[in-house]
């Protein structure tokens, strides 16, 4: 199971959990379909950024 630091490894309509910038201190994550990819280098430390269908903006932690 991939972590979601490469972009490679993911696309729009992928199952994601994503922590939500608010939610960072507390590391509570978010389930949701990924949109569209926001950060535009090859890899991130801390998660590629992403926009989930519903609107919510985080970094990727888990893709399932």
């Amino acid at each position: 199971m991939a972590d979601g630091r490469k972009r490679a490894d993911i696309r729009a309509g992928v199952r994601v959990k994503i922590v939500l910038k608010q939610d960072q201190r507390t590391g509570k994550l978010t389930e949701g379909v990924v949109q569209n990819i926001l950060t535009n280098s090859p890899a991130h430390p801390h998660g590629i950024k992403v926009r989930l269908t519903d609107g919510a903006v985080g970094r990727v932690k888990e893709i399932l």
